[in-house]
């Protein structure tokens, strides 16, 4: 846990630029609306097509060998965004946004990777740990322009590309970390426990249908998977658009960026509250209760578009209710998939869950431009209606 816990706040500050920064510099290298929007969403379907391979390279050689790659590749991804942000390089950019992808995709998996060894009752309290101390990534690597602003002046490198260059060192070091000190590897340790989880010998089926096989017969993991995306889904299409709803009511840059920084205090900063919450009271409560806040939140916004105080309110509970719905599915995913699966199935979730935000903030646009942010907030609600006709049947659940 000492080690994941350093990995992740070493290793989000590097991620923290790709929503931020590396917006900013899509929009200055391609100054073209629709190019910029196509970068923007590079990192997030980076994190969603290495997702799986990730989790597949968990199965067969440990925690410690795919959060090791996935950082490292995500520093490679950095490295070459500091050449397209020095030179102004367009394929370069889109490359470097979709590597550093990665890193999003490793610091998921950081979160399963913390329930390995935990026990039963407290395999929430140690996800939410994990997830906790990536908000300290979240709020410091966007900032890394201002000693990107220090290495411009030192060396000739534009800002940008400074604050790409220590992303870049942040990523390496993740790596390096959880490389040479996640010993012994807390998956593996789990798979020697539990002979059973070793497949047959010249037996190597497909990842992708054992996945599907678990999902069709495990109806705990289903509803896991389903609040999981759910959650991610309903929240991306809503955060997505508040800064562009903010600037069309004429809120200033200020004004947008304190607003996503409560949403994002929101997402994580009572995660540890709702770890213990869920191992307490268990899982369908815990998602019924986001439910309900994101009910709350998109009420708000529907009815009180206009008022900042308002959608302030609403994007901080859009956040809470996130993290309820997210790591309580989370916890419920770990604890329910079988061994033989796990790391596979960890890995195919964050990769789906990546996919829908991607789209989810893809289409989110066009619903916006062709209705209204009150509509927007009304569909959101009716994207919640599957997952709640399924939190209040206990069929679907376990009674933890």
């Amino acid at each position: 846990m000492v080690v994941l816990v350093i990995m992740q706040i070493i290793g989000t500050v590097g991620v923290g630029v790709a929503p931020s920064i590396g917006v900013l510099l899509a929009g200055e290298v391609t100054d073209n609306e629709a190019w910029a929007g196509l970068a923007r969403t590079a990192s997030t379907l980076g994190a969603a097509l290495l997702g799986l391979p990730l989790g597949n390279l968990a199965a067969r050689r440990g925690r410690r060998m795919a959060l090791a790659s996935g950082w490292w590749i995500a520093a490679a991804g950095g490295a070459i965004l500091v050449a397209a942000a020095q030179w102004n390089l367009i394929v370069p950019l889109f490359l470097g946004l979709l590597l550093i992808g990665a890193g999003s995709a490793v610091s998921l998996q950081a979160r399963f990777a913390a329930t390995d060894l935990a026990e039963s009752d407290h395999k929430a309290r140690s996800l939410a740990l994990v997830v906790w101390v990536g908000t300290l990534g979240s709020v410091l690597g966007p900032n890394l322009g201002v000693p990107g602003e220090i290495i411009h002046r030192a060396t000739g490198l534009t800002v940008f590309a400074g604050a790409f260059f220590l992303a870049a060192i942040c990523l390496g070091l993740a790596g390096t970390i959880v490389f040479l000190w996640l010993r012994p590897d807390p998956l593996l340790t789990l798979q020697r426990a539990s002979p059973s989880t070793t497949a047959p010998a010249g037996k190597k089926p497909n990842p992708v249908r054992r996945i599907l096989a678990e999902l069709r017969e495990n109806r705990p993991a289903r509803f896991a998977v389903i609040a999981i995306l759910t959650a991610q889904v309903v929240m991306v299409s809503i955060m997505t658009m508040t800064p562009v709803h903010i600037a069309h009511q004429g809120g200033s840059i200020t004004l947008i960026g304190l607003t996503i920084s409560l949403h994002i205090a929101g997402m994580y900063a009572l995660a540890p509250l709702v770890g213990f919450i869920t191992d307490r009271y268990g899982h369908r409560p815990t998602v019924g209760a986001g439910i309900l806040i994101f009910l709350v939140s998109l009420i708000i916004g529907a009815l009180r578009p206009d008022g900042t105080g308002w959608i302030i309110t609403s994007l901080i509970l859009l956040g809470i209710g996130w993290s309820f719905v997210n790591v309580a599915g989370s916890a419920l995913f770990s604890k329910v998939v079988s061994p033989q699966t796990r790391a596979s199935s960890q890995g195919g979730v964050d990769a789906l869950s990546n996919l829908c935000g991607a789209t989810a903030a893809f289409a989110a646009g066009p619903l916006l431009a062709a209705s209204s942010f009150s509509m927007l907030s009304l569909l959101a609600i009716a994207v919640l209606i599957p997952l709640t006709a399924l939190t209040v049947s206990r069929g679907h659940t376990p009674k933890a």
